[in-house]
Protein backbone atom coordinates (compact mmCIF):
# COMPACT_ATOMS: atom_id res chain seq x y z
CA UNK A 1 0.00 0.00 0.00
CA UNK A 2 1.81 3.48 -1.21
CA UNK A 3 1.14 5.66 1.27
CA UNK A 4 2.24 8.29 3.65
CA UNK A 5 1.29 8.41 7.33
CA UNK A 6 -1.60 7.14 8.53
CA UNK A 7 -3.40 5.21 11.64
CA UNK A 8 -4.18 1.65 12.66
CA UNK A 9 -5.91 0.35 15.98
CA UNK A 10 -4.18 -2.28 16.48
CA UNK A 11 -7.33 -4.90 16.08
CA UNK A 12 -8.86 -7.53 18.64
CA UNK A 13 -6.98 -8.54 21.38
CA UNK A 14 -7.31 -11.59 23.40
CA UNK A 15 -8.86 -11.80 26.90
CA UNK A 16 -6.13 -9.78 29.67
CA UNK A 17 -4.01 -9.17 26.52
CA UNK A 18 -3.48 -5.44 24.32
CA UNK A 19 -1.28 -4.42 21.83
CA UNK A 20 1.89 -2.95 22.12
CA UNK A 21 3.24 -0.44 20.18
CA UNK A 22 4.86 -2.63 17.62
CA UNK A 23 1.38 -4.40 17.39
CA UNK A 24 2.90 -7.59 19.53
CA UNK A 25 0.58 -8.20 22.62
CA UNK A 26 1.48 -7.65 25.83
CA UNK A 27 -0.11 -8.22 29.27
CA UNK A 28 -2.65 -5.42 30.53
CA UNK A 29 -6.16 -4.58 30.22
CA UNK A 30 -6.94 -3.06 26.84
CA UNK A 31 -8.13 0.67 27.85
CA UNK A 32 -12.01 1.68 27.35
CA UNK A 33 -12.20 3.78 24.40
CA UNK A 34 -15.05 6.67 24.91
CA UNK A 35 -16.76 8.64 21.83
CA UNK A 36 -13.95 11.27 21.26
CA UNK A 37 -11.19 8.20 21.06
CA UNK A 38 -13.01 6.51 18.27
CA UNK A 39 -13.52 9.79 17.09
CA UNK A 40 -9.89 10.79 17.10
CA UNK A 41 -9.26 7.27 15.85
CA UNK A 42 -11.68 7.51 12.59
CA UNK A 43 -10.25 11.21 12.10
CA UNK A 44 -6.61 9.85 11.91
CA UNK A 45 -7.46 6.32 9.66
CA UNK A 46 -8.28 9.02 7.35
CA UNK A 47 -5.09 11.56 7.80
CA UNK A 48 -2.49 10.01 9.67
CA UNK A 49 -0.94 13.69 9.21
CA UNK A 50 -3.43 15.91 10.41
CA UNK A 51 -2.21 18.51 13.16
CA UNK A 52 -3.57 18.66 16.88
CA UNK A 53 -4.59 22.24 15.80
CA UNK A 54 -7.08 20.94 13.24
CA UNK A 55 -8.07 17.50 14.94
CA UNK A 56 -9.01 19.27 18.09
CA UNK A 57 -12.03 21.41 16.67
CA UNK A 58 -13.13 17.79 14.90
CA UNK A 59 -13.49 16.33 17.92
CA UNK A 60 -14.47 18.82 19.86
CA UNK A 61 -11.25 19.77 21.85
CA UNK A 62 -8.37 22.15 22.34
CA UNK A 63 -5.18 21.67 21.09
CA UNK A 64 -3.41 20.52 24.11
CA UNK A 65 -6.29 18.48 24.78
CA UNK A 66 -6.37 16.54 21.69
CA UNK A 67 -2.33 16.04 21.73
CA UNK A 68 -2.66 14.81 25.44
CA UNK A 69 -5.80 12.11 24.22
CA UNK A 70 -3.50 11.00 21.38
CA UNK A 71 -0.61 10.28 23.27
CA UNK A 72 -2.66 8.47 25.51
CA UNK A 73 -4.25 6.24 22.56
CA UNK A 74 -0.55 5.50 21.38
CA UNK A 75 1.04 4.68 25.22
CA UNK A 76 -1.91 2.61 25.85
CA UNK A 77 -1.54 -0.02 22.78
CA UNK A 78 -4.88 1.13 21.00
CA UNK A 79 -3.72 2.61 18.15
CA UNK A 80 -0.49 3.46 16.09
CA UNK A 81 0.67 6.28 13.84
CA UNK A 82 2.44 4.89 11.02
CA UNK A 83 4.17 5.21 7.80
CA UNK A 84 2.81 2.92 5.44
CA UNK A 85 5.18 2.21 1.76
CA UNK A 86 4.74 0.36 -0.86
CA UNK A 87 7.16 -2.64 -0.65
CA UNK A 88 8.27 -2.17 -4.44
CA UNK A 89 9.16 1.13 -4.00
CA UNK A 90 11.52 1.02 -1.89
CA UNK A 91 13.81 -1.95 -2.63
CA UNK A 92 11.58 -4.57 -2.32
CA UNK A 93 10.52 -7.15 -4.78
CA UNK A 94 8.92 -10.15 -2.91
CA UNK A 95 5.85 -10.44 -0.20
CA UNK A 96 4.31 -13.79 0.56
CA UNK A 97 2.27 -14.88 3.09
CA UNK A 98 3.82 -18.65 4.51
CA UNK A 99 1.52 -20.87 6.34
CA UNK A 100 3.15 -22.84 9.07
CA UNK A 101 2.01 -26.16 10.48
CA UNK A 102 3.68 -26.40 14.17
CA UNK A 103 4.43 -28.44 17.05
CA UNK A 104 4.75 -27.40 20.87
CA UNK A 105 3.71 -23.92 22.24
CA UNK A 106 2.38 -21.67 19.52
CA UNK A 107 2.65 -18.88 21.86
CA UNK A 108 6.53 -19.53 21.71
CA UNK A 109 6.73 -20.43 18.50
CA UNK A 110 5.35 -17.15 17.42
CA UNK A 111 7.42 -14.99 19.50
CA UNK A 112 10.26 -16.50 18.08
CA UNK A 113 9.10 -15.73 14.76
CA UNK A 114 8.19 -12.46 15.42
CA UNK A 115 11.86 -11.81 15.75
CA UNK A 116 12.55 -12.27 12.21
CA UNK A 117 13.36 -9.28 10.73
CA UNK A 118 11.53 -10.07 7.62
CA UNK A 119 8.57 -11.09 8.80
CA UNK A 120 6.27 -7.96 9.77
CA UNK A 121 2.90 -9.74 10.29
CA UNK A 122 2.45 -12.72 12.90
CA UNK A 123 -0.44 -15.02 13.67
CA UNK A 124 -1.88 -17.86 15.57
CA UNK A 125 -4.41 -19.02 13.54
CA UNK A 126 -7.13 -22.16 13.25
CA UNK A 127 -7.60 -23.99 10.61
CA UNK A 128 -4.79 -25.82 7.68
CA UNK A 129 -2.21 -23.70 8.95
CA UNK A 130 -1.46 -23.02 12.98
CA UNK A 131 0.48 -19.84 12.18
CA UNK A 132 0.21 -17.53 9.48
CA UNK A 133 3.00 -15.28 8.59
CA UNK A 134 3.83 -12.63 5.76
CA UNK A 135 7.41 -11.85 5.09
CA UNK A 136 8.84 -9.16 2.71
CA UNK A 137 12.20 -9.81 0.77
CA UNK A 138 14.48 -8.08 -1.85
CA UNK A 139 13.86 -10.91 -4.43
CA UNK A 140 13.07 -15.22 -4.30
CA UNK A 141 16.53 -15.99 -3.44
CA UNK A 142 16.23 -13.76 -0.39
CA UNK A 143 12.65 -15.30 0.48
CA UNK A 144 14.17 -18.54 -0.39
CA UNK A 145 17.02 -18.06 2.30
CA UNK A 146 14.61 -16.58 4.61
CA UNK A 147 11.98 -19.41 4.30
CA UNK A 148 14.55 -22.42 3.83
CA UNK A 149 17.09 -21.15 6.18
CA UNK A 150 15.32 -19.09 8.87
CA UNK A 151 11.74 -20.21 9.28
CA UNK A 152 11.97 -24.17 8.63
CA UNK A 153 15.07 -24.07 11.05
CA UNK A 154 13.32 -22.43 13.71
CA UNK A 155 12.20 -25.40 16.47
CA UNK A 156 8.26 -25.88 16.63
CA UNK A 157 8.04 -25.81 12.63
CA UNK A 158 6.65 -28.92 11.15
CA UNK A 159 5.95 -27.17 8.11
CA UNK A 160 6.03 -24.46 5.97
CA UNK A 161 4.07 -23.09 2.50
CA UNK A 162 4.35 -19.89 1.05
CA UNK A 163 2.12 -18.20 -1.20
CA UNK A 164 3.76 -15.13 -2.84
CA UNK A 165 2.07 -12.23 -3.64
CA UNK A 166 1.50 -11.68 -7.56
CA UNK A 167 -0.35 -8.29 -6.83
CA UNK A 168 -2.09 -7.00 -4.01
CA UNK A 169 -4.94 -5.63 -4.68
CA UNK A 170 -6.48 -4.57 -1.24
CA UNK A 171 -4.75 -3.38 1.89
CA UNK A 172 -6.46 -1.02 4.69
CA UNK A 173 -5.90 -0.36 8.04
CA UNK A 174 -9.35 1.59 8.24
CA UNK A 175 -11.84 -0.87 9.54
CA UNK A 176 -12.84 2.32 12.41
CA UNK A 177 -13.60 1.40 15.98
CA UNK A 178 -16.54 0.06 18.44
Amino acid sequence: MAGGGGVRSTGPVGRGERAGRNGTRTSAAAPALDDIDKAIVRALQVDGRMSYARLGPEVGLSQAAVRQRVQRLIDSGAMQVVAVTDPLSVGFTVQALIGIRADGDLRALAASLAAIEEIDYVVIASGGFDLLVEVVCEDADHLMAVLNDTIRATPGVRSAEAFTYLDLVKQTYSWGTR
